[in-house]
Order: C-alpha cells, then structure tokens, then sequence
C-alpha cells in the first residue's frame, strides 16, 4: 500500500471544502483526493489548501466518472483512512417541476455513486478507517417539494447504517450525517427579490468538525443540533434499539 489518503467528493464548496479543510489537519493523512466536476474549481481548491490535494475531476453521477476514482486506486494502491461521500444534486420543487433527466441524475448521485464509491473504496481501507456519507435530516421524514432529494437522502441513510452494521468487527466505520439546514449555495437565498428564511442554519465547519468527531468514536449516526441545550442521548447509535439517537451537537 502507498500513501494514506483522504477522498472527499463535492470537494469544492460548502460541507465538502469544511471536510478538506479538517481532513488535511489530520495527522496520519498524506493526501487529500478531492473531487468534483469543474477542474478549474478543484485547481483553485488546491492553491487555496496550501496541502497535498490531488484534484480528480469527475462527474459521479455518470459510470466513467467513477471509473475514474477506481482506475486512480489501482494505480496508485494507496490506503484510504477517509471516505467522505458528499457530492449530491437537490432541487426544490413539486413533483411535476423535475425532469425525467433531472429526476435519474438525482438518483445515480445520490444513491448509486454513494454505494459504489464505497464498493471501490472499501478494499484499500484498513482498520481505523472511516466511511461518512452525508445524509439529511431530510432523511427521517418526508419533505414535500423537496422529496425526491429526502427520498435520496433516506435511501443514504438506510444504507450507511447496514453498512456499519456489515462491516463490524473489521474496524472499519460508516457513519451517516444528516444535518438540517446547511449554510451552502445550496439553498435559494432569494424568491422573487424576498430573501428566503431557513431556521436554524448550521455552518458547513460545524457539520464537518461534529461528524468526524462522531465518526473517530466509531458512531454510525451524526446529527449536528441547532439548539443550544439538546436533549437527544449522547449514544453511540450503532443499534436499532437507539434509533435515531447519536446528536452531534
């Protein structure tokens, strides 16, 4: 095995560049693989980081996009200590407002490419590496005119936790993220020249320090809180009877 290395998708803004950023201040971690589609964004990533980040431009919601993460592992052989899986499409709007194109691009990247770059990555993972796939909250509970990307996200969570479930006794972790109301570009900030109020918006650093946080105490389940006194047990949720348990805040 080579280098020990971090791979981080949707690498280039919001909760992905929080990742990068924290992930590089890692002891232990040579490499940073960042990627996203834009090569240009990846480049400017990696000037900024100041850090040993290899820019991977891909698009994971097409199978040559992730080929291209595949063929970079068996060339280089390295061992992966961090999977983060963060890249994924949203779109606010009715059912009828979504495009049969815009509906399957949804689902190949957040669901397809999420269990296949763990497929691709898990072979090169050793004992104490770590899986976080960022979920939602949107996950635990239908979102209407945002429900094809909850549907998506459920689907990341339901995943991420038979996963660990899979992979106990290995030493090996997945943890699912799933925070609210994320401060990104995501989000429309404005309607019709109104701005558009969130609740409770969370930094994109509070979600990346609290899940890896959880993640290093080996739960499968990181939920950063909003309020400032969080009633949820602190719990390392990697049962059903704990569900859904494991507040981040």
């Amino acid at each position: 095995m080579g280098a020990r290395i971090a791979i981080v998708t949707g690498a280039t803004g919001g909760i992905g560049r929080a990742f990068a950023e924290r992930l590089l201040e890692e002891d232990g971690v040579d490499e940073l693989w960042a990627v996203a589609r834009t090569r240009e964004r990846l480049e400017r990533l990696r000037d900024e980081l100041c850090g040993h980040v290899v820019p991977l431009a891909a698009d994971l919601a097409d199978a040559e996009g992730l080929r291209a993460v595949e063929r970079l592992l068996e060339e280089e052989r390295p061992t992966v200590a961090c999977l983060v899986n963060n890249a994924g499409a949203a779109k606010m709007g009715a059912w009828d407002e979504l495009s049969v194109c815009e509906i399957e691009r949804t689902v190949a990247l957040n669901c397809a490419a999420v269990a296949a770059l763990c497929r691709i990555c898990l072979p090169y993972m050793r004992e104490g590496s770590r899986i976080l796939n960022v979920s939602s909250a949107s996950a635990f509970q239908p979102t209407p005119y945002l429900g094809l990307y909850a549907a998506t996200k459920a689907f990341e969570l339901s995943y991420s936790r038979s996963l660990d479930a899979e992979l106990a006794g290995t030493g090996i972790t997945a943890c699912a993220v799933c925070p609210s109301w994320v401060d990104t570009d995501l989000l429309l900030h404005e309607v019709n020249g109104r701005r558009v109020a969130f609740p409770g918006l969370v930094p994109p650093g509070k979600v990346a320090a609290l899940a890896l946080r959880d993640a290093r105490r080996g739960r499968a389940l990181s939920v950063p809180c909003t309020r400032s006194t969080c009633t949820w047990p602190r719990s390392s949720c990697r049962s059903a009877s704990s569900w859904p348990r494991g507040c981040a805040c």
